[in-house]
C-alpha cells in the first residue's frame, strides 16, 4: 500500500525532480503569496502571471531561454503600470487592467502568427513540471533563497505596508520603495515558477495556499509557514493524482490547492480558531 504514495517519486526520476521543483515553488509562493493576500495585490499578481506571455513567446521565437522572456515581460508590465498611473489620473486598478489585457492580447497575437508554438504554447500556459532539469531546479532554489532572504530583511516594513502604509512612512520605511520591492518579489516568483506550473497556473499557487492560511493564521509568520505547507501538500497530492489518473501535472497541483482552500473555508466556519493574520 505504501508504494502507491512513495513509488511514483522513488522509482521515477522525472517525478522526483517534479516534486523537488514543486516544493521550491510552494515555498516561494507561500512567502510572496502571503503578502499578496494581505496587501490586496491579487489583481496585479494575476496581471504579472499572464503578462509574461508575450515576453516568453518572443524568447521562444528567438531561441532564447523562456525565463529571460518572462523577466522582460514582467518588467514591461511593472513599467507600464507605473507610467500610466504617473502620467494620467487613472487608478492603479485601471492601469493594471489595461496592461493585463494588452499584454495577454499581444502574447496571443504573437503566438497566432507562428505554427512553431503548437507544443510550446501548452508548456508556456500550463508548465512542464515533469520535464524540469537539474539546472532549472538550481535556479529555482537560488531564487527561493533570494525571496526568503528579502522577505526576512523587509519583514517589518512589509508588515506595516500591509496594514498601514502611512505608519510605514512615519517609521522610516518609504512605502513606495517597499511596495516596489514587493512587486519585484512577485515578479521574480512568477518568472522562476512559470516553467514549473505555467503562466496560467502560477497565480493559483500564489493565491490559493496563502488564502487558505489566512483563514486560520493570526500572525504573518505563521501564515507564511502554513501557506508553504499547504502548497507543498498540494504539490505532492497533485503529482500523485496526475501519476495514477493520467492527468496534467501542473493543473492537478493547482486544482488540489484550490480544493484545499474551499475545504478549509468550510472548516473555518466551524472552527473557533480561525482568524486573520496579524
Amino acid at each position: 500500500m505504501i508504494d502507491v504514495f512513495v513509488a511514483p517519486f522513488s522509482s521515477n526520476a522525472f517525478m522526483g525532480n517534479a516534486l523537488l521543483a514543486g516544493l521550491l515553488v510552494s515555498l516561494a509562493c507561500g512567502i510572496v503569496g502571503s503578502f499578496v493576500v494581505l496587501r490586496g495585490l491579487a489583481f496585479i499578481g494575476d496581471a504579472l502571471a499572464h503578462g509574461v506571455l508575450p515576453g516568453v513567446a518572443v524568447a521562444v521565437l528567438l531561441g532564447l531561454p523562456g525565463m529571460l522572456g518572462a523577466a522582460a515581460g514582467s518588467l514591461a508590465m511593472i513599467a507600464g503600470i507605473s507610467l500610466v498611473t504617473k502620467k494620467s489620473t487613472l487608478s492603479s486598478d485601471t492601469a493594471i487592467g489595461l496592461l493585463f489585457v494588452g499584454m495577454l492580447a499581444l502574447g496571443v497575437a504573437i503566438v497566432s502568427r507562428s505554427r512553431a508554438f503548437s507544443g510550446d504554447l501548452v508548456r508556456i500556459l500550463f508548465g512542464e513540471i515533469l520535464g524540469i532539469s537539474g539546472a532549472e531546479i538550481l535556479i529555482q532554489a537560488g531564487a527561493t533563497v533570494a525571496i526568503a532572504a528579502t522577505a526576512f530583511l523587509c519583514y517589518r516594513p512589509f508588515l506595516l505596508l500591509c496594514f498601514n502604509p502611512e505608519q510605514a512612512d512615519v517609521s522610516g520605511f518609504p512605502s513606495r520603495l517597499y511596495h516596489a520591492i514587493m512587486l519585484a518579489l512577485i515578479a521574480l516568483t512568477v518568472v522562476v515558477s512559470f516553467r514549473t506550473v505555467g503562466t496560467l497556473l502560477v497565480f493559483g499557487m500564489l493565491l490559493a495556499p496563502a488564502a487558505t492560511a489566512a483563514l486560520f493564521a493570526r500572525k504573518i509568520s505563521v501564515m507564511i509557514a502554513l501557506s508553504s505547507l499547504v502548497g507543498a501538500a498540494s504539490v505532492y497530492l497533485g503529482l500523485l493524482a496526475s501519476y495514477h489518473f493520467d492527468l496534467a501535472a501542473g493543473a492537478s497541483v493547482t486544482l488540489v490547492a484550490t480544493i484545499v482552500f474551499f475545504a478549509a473555508l468550510a472548516a473555518s466556519r466551524l472552527s473557533p480558531l480561525s482568524g486573520g493574520a496579524r
